[in-house]
């Protein structure tokens, strides 16, 4: 418990050093626990410090979690690892966020799928913001119309983008795919339709700081919290 109490207050204390040196609101940053290959107990740890939001890579893994952390009514959990079509009913009952929606039919399925007592799923829309054949996300040129047609879908709450960037050396090369993102955010947000999208998921432990001085409002951050993942994925 000792190290995860510190390494949260850590992180929020940098995080707010940095809301501070570009005028931002540091409550307005959330910080996402990735407890993916992390026991329940870690999360019952974290969330005893105060941590509600969680984020869960698989499935399978995160429903047992979810099982064994039932007594925790207020916590909140994210799916933020990539969403295939036929475990999207599990994806739409439990979880609270999706920050992995690439494809329509996939929002679809969650729409339909989503129990009408949760009310509507927090989604973003995952953008391959660097064109690499080697992750998921939709190409930038197709966002508008897939924005567009998500925010026709009524069990569905479209709240903006996420991103995972290819890696770089540097606090500078780090800011410009965020930017970018920021950017696509906001040139969205000239549609009235979509002007309420408020969201960015970005930023990790290794670009945590370029991420929020590009506007992230969600950063997703695993081992700088838990440690080392205690089980392979």
């Amino acid at each position: 418990m000792h190290n995860i109490a510190d390494n949260l207050n850590r992180l929020h204390r940098q995080i707010q050093q940095i809301a501070d040196r570009t005028g931002r609101d540091a409550d307005k940053i959330q910080l996402l626990a990735v407890s993916k290959g992390q026991p329940a107990t870690a999360i019952r740890t974290a969330y005893e410090l105060g941590q509600r939001h969680f984020g869960e890579n698989y499935l399978q893994e995160a429903l047992e979690k979810q099982r064994a952390l039932a007594d925790l009514t207020d916590i909140c959990w994210h799916f933020i690892g990539p969403l295939q079509s036929n475990k999207t009913r599990k994806v739409a009952e439990q979880f609270d966020w999706v920050h992995s929606v690439d494809r329509y039919r996939v929002a679809e399925r969650l729409n339909t799928q989503r129990p009408a007592t949760r009310g509507p799923l927090n989604v973003c829309l995952q953008v391959n913001i660097d064109s690499e054949v080697s992750k998921s996300g939709i190409a930038v040129a197709a966002l508008p119309t897939l924005a567009e047609k998500i925010i026709e879908l009524p069990h569905l709450n479209l709240r903006g983008l996420m991103c995972i960037p290819r890696s770089q050396p540097d606090l500078q090369r780090q800011r410009i795919a965020f930017a970018q993102l920021a950017a696509q955010l906001n040139t969205l947000r000239d549609s009235s339709r979509l002007a309420r999208l408020d969201t960015l998921s970005m930023g990790m432990s290794d670009d945590l700081e370029a991420a929020i001085l590009e506007g992230s409002t969600i950063v997703r951050i695993g081992t700088a919290i838990f440690g080392p993942r205690q089980t392979p994925g």
